[in-house]
């Protein structure tokens, strides 16, 4: 089908904006969060509402093209081609049930702004380090947070979700509707419907602490002492991460960043141990709302172009310890280490299921050229060799070159996929929801729906 008959089509059959190559505007529409992958879908629609979603899909099930669905561009990895570009972005509403802790967020939801809404009662979802991330997407990979240790993967907070499958059909599916499909989409990646909305379970948060320590490069080995000894007997109420930072045109600097439930007093106890070292360059820690902890790290809530890698490891030994200050972190311009444990290495009924790697390591650099890029990547590579890595990744830390193989074991992949053929068309039928995160081949022509 000629890219301008489907666009036809398309604007005849949805509400939302339609966007073909060619027209002003759509080099905009189909531009990926990371401003390093290139994405040329046949079409882009950004949706008006659930019954949009409905009318695309099922077009392109007619004509046996691909829907490939990003709520803000978030994990995209450049296979788009031939596929038509969903964006979710306008199914935006927020609903909060303060008394029974619940929340109900359109696929287009971003954790910054349920943060918001739900810390004007006293609660908070588990939102990771960025605020411009969708709910949807993050939870459907799974979702590490700032409070996993205290209540385990995002997904495992899902209490049902408003999905459009393959054959077009909309549905509610909870544990009781639907137990396979409900399993498959708490943390499977996404591909086998798309979500429109979803209910989740909001926690406590009447008090929250956190902020950022920083110190110079030179003090990186007693920082990350600190920062070990600190972990080991941690409460689950507390996460501390520790960052190695070289950003252009700054001196090389290591931070401890920090996210409690609780109130200053007893979080500063638990993180006494920093009284030992130097003082630091800044310290931003303080009694914060939930809805500020996009705060913490400062990442950037433009797109921008990244090449990312994230390992778990079984250990932060002096051995990993030596790995990872050995060198100079360049030209990475991030090394991070996040604490997990807690809620998160508990049993899960979902695709990802128990995490029991006690850290995870994620590692960016900032591409300006294909040789800088390349360069990352054997840094990255050189990294996670020198480290105890378990070889197993959260879906959501997958980069563009990565498959769901990386990050779920054989029997998840294989009951992911069974749930995807129920739900619809299986994966050689026209009109699928196509894969980016590829299962364990790594083929070039699937896609991820977040």
């Amino acid at each position: 089908m000629l890219p301008s008959t489907i666009g036809q089509e398309l604007r005849a059959r949805v509400r939302g904006r339609v966007w073909i190559d060619g027209d002003a505007g759509y080099d905009a529409a189909c531009r990926p969060w990371n401003l390093a992958i290139e994405q040329r879908p046949e079409a882009v629609v950004e949706a008006a509402d659930a019954e949009d979603v409905q009318a695309c899909v099922r077009l392109t099930r007619s004509h046996g093209i691909s829907v490939a669905v990003q709520p803000s561009g978030h994990g995209a990895t450049g296979r788009t081609a031939g596929a038509i570009l969903l964006r979710t972005t306008l199914l935006d509403s927020i609903e909060i049930d303060p008394v029974g802790r619940k929340a109900r967020i359109g696929a287009g939801v971003r954790s910054g702004a349920l943060q918001r809404a739900a810390a004007a009662h006293g609660l908070t979802a588990l939102p990771g380090s960025s605020p411009a991330v969708s709910v949807t997407g993050a939870a459907l990979g799974g979702g590490l947070s700032w409070f996993g240790r205290a209540f385990g993967w995002l997904a495992d907070s899902i209490l049902a979700l408003e999905v459009v499958e393959a054959s077009g059909q909309s549905h509610r599916v909870t544990a009781e509707t639907d137990p396979d499909l409900f399993w498959a989409l708490r943390g499977g990646g996404g591909d086998v419907a798309v979500v429109t909305a979803m209910e989740l379970r909001l926690h406590p948060a009447p008090m929250v602490f956190g902020g950022r320590q920083l110190w110079p490069a030179a003090r990186a080995r007693q920082v990350a002492d600190v920062y070990r000894t600190m972990t080991q007997s941690a409460p689950t109420s507390l996460t501390l991460w520790l960052e190695l930072l070289d950003f252009p045109g700054a001196d090389p600097m290591v931070a401890i960043d920090s996210a409690f439930l609780g109130d200053e007093a007893t979080a500063r106890r638990y993180m006494g141990d920093t009284r030992h070292l130097p003082s630091p360059l800044s310290d931003t820690r303080a009694a914060m709302s939930a809805a500020d902890l996009g705060t913490i790290t400062g990442e950037p809530t433009d797109p921008s172009p990244g090449q990312s890698r994230a390992e778990l490891l079984t250990a932060l030994d002096d051995g990993a310890l030596n790995a990872l200050l050995g060198d100079p972190i360049a030209p990475l311009t991030v090394v991070q280490i996040r604490h997990l444990g807690g809620a998160l290495s508990e049993p899960s009924d979902s695709p990802h299921g128990a995490l029991t790697e006690p850290y995870a390591a994620y590692m960016l650099g900032v591409p300006s050229t294909d040789s800088a890029a390349e360069a990352i990547v054997r840094r990255q590579a050189a990294l996670a060799r020198a480290l105890p890595i378990s070889g197993r990744k959260p879906v959501t830390f997958l980069n563009a070159s990565e498959c769901l193989g990386d990050a779920l074991p054989q029997a998840s992949l294989e009951r992911v996929a069974s749930a995807q053929v129920g739900a619809g068309p299986g994966p050689h039928h026209p009109g699928q929801l196509r894969r980016s995160r590829p299962t364990r081949r790594c083929s070039p022509t699937r896609m991820t729906t977040p």
